[in-house]
């Protein structure tokens, strides 16, 4: 039986914007689908939560212009467990707005913190090791971040410097953080890789809500003052500043722990980290969701994705492409998270607004 002070914030406000062209604005990547369970990001972050966290403890920070689609995919989430954004701020406003409303609730709250659109696998090492952490963090004054063991120099992701080295990651206990990198470079990421010093940042925190509240009221005053002046959510949200918790809170916090944890876990924040959780690579190390007939030729290495069932993809001679095709919209761009990045940029011109 879970502990009944235990609470979960699922964070599901995000936009999406790099996932583009599927991930939309009326439908961002949290809502969607890309397994084969038929189970989408937000209802998988559910599903793991609520073995650990008792349902009514699990609450839902999101945009008031997804109340509709969460209701939808947790219709077992009671309405005021779904707490609504007017706009989307970052993490670190996402985070107080549930920590009050938590420790309203529950002065002797222990809560998980956890985007929405992580893909997790081991279900049962991500549950023991999630539980191992809520208790420890319900009798330390500490900020607990769950820290993957990495098997790549992935560039995409946070890293974590640990206190003690590999040594102390080999012992899986918690360890006092000693910095932390925001994506760094390949050759940086390698270099982390070959000390053993260091560890994923997985974004998944889990903390007493009266201490990272006493944290957000040290560190980022700017957000928590905006509490005390209003009770209206919607001016909160208008005054408040777009910052996410590592930057107000995690960089700066004396009290910053890191639980090494080694379940297989992936951030679906680029194109390149869903060509590593799709599928596996066919023999010429094509990526694609397509199960139907398709015809590819002299391809190597793309990320192919088709939305509609029964379309004949045909492709030849691409190399290092991503290639989606959505019911209005065909995009072709090289694999390369720079440039998708600045080729989305684009998007922002009002002549495209329609395909936001």
């Amino acid at each position: 039986m879970p502990d009944k002070h235990y609470y979960c914030a699922i964070l599901a406000g995000g936009l999406g914007t790099r996932f583009w062209p599927i991930s939309r604005k009326a439908l961002p990547k949290q809502f969607l689908c890309f397994t084969p369970d038929g189970k989408t990001f937000l209802r998988q972050a559910y599903e793991r939560i609520v073995k650990v966290v008792p349902a009514e403890n699990i609450i839902v920070v999101t945009l008031k212009e997804y109340l509709s689609i969460v209701e939808e995919q947790l219709p077992e989430v009671p309405r005021e467990n779904i707490l609504l954004e007017l706009y989307n701020r970052n993490t670190a406003p996402s985070i107080t707005y549930a920590a009050k409303e938590i420790l309203r609730r529950d002065p002797d709250a222990v809560m998980v913190s956890t985007p929405a659109d992580h893909i997790i696998e081991g279900s049962d090492e991500f549950s023991s090791t999630l539980l191992r952490a809520l208790e420890y963090a319900s009798t330390h004054d500490e900020l607990i971040t769950l820290g993957i063991v990495p098997t790549r120099p992935d560039a995409n992701f946070g890293y974590i410097q640990v206190s003690g080295g590999s040594s102390a990651i080999r012992a899986g206990k918690p360890v006092p953080v000693k910095t932390f990198t925001e994506k760094p470079t390949k050759e940086i990421a390698e270099l982390f890789l070959r000390t053993g010093e260091f560890l994923w940042n997985s974004g998944i925190f889990i903390w007493q809500a009266r201490v990272i509240l006493e944290e957000l009221n040290h560190y980022a005053r700017g957000i928590t003052a905006l509490w005390e002046e209003s009770s209206d959510i919607d001016r909160i949200y208008t005054d408040c500043i777009r910052i996410s918790i590592d930057y107000a809170v995690m960089e700066k916090t004396d009290r910053a722990t890191v639980f090494p944890a080694r379940f297989k876990w992936a951030d679906m924040g680029t194109w390149e980290s869903l060509y590593d959780n799709l599928g596996k690579p066919d023999r010429t190390g094509n990526v694609t969701n397509i199960s139907g007939k398709h015809l590819f030729k002299e391809d190597e290495d793309n990320i192919i994705y088709c939305q509609k069932d029964g379309k004949l993809i045909a492709i030849r001679g691409l190399e290092n492409m991503i290639v989606v095709d959505t019911d209005d919209v065909l995009m072709i761009c090289p694999r390369d998270d720079r440039k998708v990045k600045e080729f989305l940029s684009e998007l922002a011109m009002p002549e495209y607004e329609d395909y936001r």
